[in-house]
């Protein structure tokens, strides 16, 4: 709890009115490599507590913005948000109908499983949420579109790695340094649809 109260991000977030260091993350990847835009259509998958979706909100004026999640999320002014199973064919399909066929700029995930405590189970899971975040984003994607994912490296980091390169142009490893050190956590950009 004192690492977490002492981490100059948390302070910075409570300090500037995010809800979580997260944000951070999203604004030095945006940082790099320009993927908020104004006008985008924008999709965060694991948003709550809604610190991307407040960054994204801010940085795509005249855009669209919707989110999804598991946990409830206070609303973030310009977002169209969704509280569901990701994993559910019910709430996709609610999730896909508030698209209304829209074609999407950038599928952002920051999806991690609830922690059980035994490693490879927690990191098939880690792994099958981001498998489900790639299916949806080679769904919805433009053509030109972009999709970031957080993912854990270990066990089956490697394979996805691979099947992502083999549906983008460009897939590049993102550690920002607002993830901890000690985090096995990176995030994956795929550039451009394959096919």
């Amino acid at each position: 709890m004192h690492e977490h109260l002492s981490d100059p991000y948390v302070r910075r977030a409570n300090a500037e009115g995010y809800r979580a260091r997260a944000a951070y993350k999203l604004m030095e990847i945006d940082e790099r490599d320009r993927l908020l835009r104004p006008g985008a259509v924008v999709v965060d998958l694991g948003a709550a507590p809604g610190s991307w979706c407040q960054v994204v909100a801010g940085h795509c004026p005249g855009g669209r913005v919707f989110a999804l999640d598991l946990l409830p999320m206070e609303p973030v002014a310009g977002v169209d948000f969704l509280q569901g199973d990701f994993s559910d064919e019910a709430v996709l399909a609610e999730f896909e109908r508030r698209l209304e066929g829209r074609q999407v700029d950038l599928v952002l995930s920051d999806m991690a499983p609830n922690i059980s405590g035994v490693a490879v189970a927690d990191q098939a899971r880690s792994v099958m949420l981001c498998e489900l975040a790639l299916d949806f984003a080679l769904n919805h994607l433009k053509p030109e579109g972009r999709f970031l994912v957080k993912i854990f490296q270990g066990e089956g980091f490697m394979e996805f790695r691979r099947e992502m390169e083999r549906r983008f142009q460009a897939v590049r490893v993102r550690k920002p340094g607002a993830s901890r050190d000690r985090s096995a956590e990176v995030y994956l950009l795929g550039e451009g649809l394959l096919g």
